[in-house]
């Protein structure tokens, strides 16, 4: 199977894509970086762990997959209280961010019995 027909790869992509588009004109670069960065290592770390050799490879992968959706949550409080992101819009990222990282838990715990 391809990362690209992976549901958890195609929600992850677009809400990286939501985060990068909502900071396009940020003048925080310190934040815009972070929060950039970490929304788009969720779905490039799935396709990095993807295209490894091994099983145990990708396992890591997705583990720091599922590692970036924590730190995404955690800079979307932030950016909800310091009003860089309004509350429903990051309520949002925080709600899809939890369904990415429980569908990568359920992809590790599959792909741990091969």
């Amino acid at each position: 199977m391809r990362f690209e027909d992976l549901d958890v790869w195609k929600r992850s992509a677009r809400l990286s894509v939501e985060v990068y588009r909502h900071f396009k004109e940020s003048r925080d670069f310190g934040f815009k970086d972070q929060i950039t960065r970490s929304s788009l290592s969720i779905s490039s770390n799935i396709a990095e762990g993807y295209e490894r050799r091994s099983n145990k490879e990708l396992i890591n992968f997705l583990s720091y997959a599922k590692g970036s959706c924590g730190e995404l949550r955690s800079q979307t409080y932030i950016g909800i209280e310091i009003d860089y992101i309004n509350r429903e819009l990051g309520n949002a990222w925080i709600q899809e961010a939890e369904e990415i990282s429980r569908m990568l838990s359920s992809l590790m715990a599959a792909r741990s019995s091969f």
